[in-house]
């Protein structure tokens, strides 16, 4: 069942969480639900993309999963695992109790079936009965095996459990996979895939994104805030604010009871919006910023 009737229904309904989207990341969205492929959102950290899939998993009434990549992620974290201690167990019974002269083959079908399966994020998302949306976040951390993983469960929404056999989706979930581009993603994964370069949004954008999310903060600060994280952004910082800490900055100088960011409030709610020392720095001498914030 498609989520999407079209691009704008797709656009409004992210929107109705409070996620903006433009026209061309909007029409990959509903491509992607249309024509039942991945999409594979590229861009700086910080720009909403793990974002977008929460917005569509919201806005849809979707279940979330999400799989988290990092470096030394395998099949059992990613796709599933057996519970070895309830099968020691289940063995240890067996060889006590009354069924002390069982059949090992019986045994065997006995431990490796359902009961003691475990699902992770993939298998999961498989799995799942109502609509999905998994989430397959920072990929360009995980180890180039598990790639391999992933082309299978991509092209024909389906694993293979040597004790079970071919599972195939219930219903093909929304799938969207992130990357940070730290490193290259191999040309195969990217063909089983919509892809979409998300960057920072612009101005205007950025500010329709703060009031949508705090709505009690005036145009005239949000207008302020915005300008004063894109030159922030421009400054070559170790971590550039992403848009996340944008809304948190706009919602710590509204809490203060400031209605503008003057440079005195700036300073003083600097911590908000960067994490890095260095960066503050930064920050402050080049934006001429007063006080040692915290």
């Amino acid at each position: 069942m498609a989520l999407f009737s079209s691009v704008e229904h797709a656009r409004d309904t992210m929107a109705s969480t409070g996620y903006l989207v433009d026209e061309e990341l909007a029409t990959v969205v509903f491509l992607g639900d249309a024509m039942g492929k991945p999409l594979l959102l590229e861009g700086p950290a910080g720009t909403g993309k793990t974002e977008l899939a929460k917005a569509v998993a919201a806005g849809t009434g979707s279940t979330l999963i999400r799989l988290q990549c990092y470096e030394g992620l395998d099949e059992a974290r990613a796709l599933y695992e057996w519970n070895y201690r309830k099968q020691l167990l289940r063995i240890q019974t067996a060889q006590g109790g009354d069924e002390h002269g069982r059949a090992w083959d019986e045994l065997h079908d006995d431990i490796f079936s359902e009961e003691f399966l475990l699902e992770r994020p993939l298998l999961a998302a498989i799995r799942h009965k109502g609509p999905v949306v998994l989430l397959i976040d920072e990929t360009d951390k995980a180890d180039v095996e598990v790639e391999g993983l992933l082309l299978e469960l991509l092209s024909d929404f389906q694993v293979s459990i040597p004790e079970l056999g071919t599972i195939t989706a219930v219903q093909r979930p929304f799938v969207v996979l992130t990357s940070n581009a730290t490193r290259d993603l191999s040309e195969a994964l990217r063909r089983r895939c919509l892809h979409a370069q998300v960057d920072y949004p612009d101005a205007a954008r950025e500010r329709a994104i703060v009031r949508s999310r705090v709505p009690e903060v005036s145009e005239e600060l949000a207008l302020q805030v915005v300008k004063a994280v894109r030159a922030m952004r421009a400054l070559d910082l170790r971590k550039p604010p992403s848009v996340a800490e944008t809304i948190d900055w706009a919602q710590a100088v509204s809490a203060l009871g400031h209605h503008e960011l003057g440079d005195a409030v700036a300073g003083q709610t600097l911590g908000v919006v960067l994490k890095n020392d260095q960066d503050k720095a930064k920050v402050r001498e080049q934006l001429h910023l007063a006080g040692s914030g915290p």
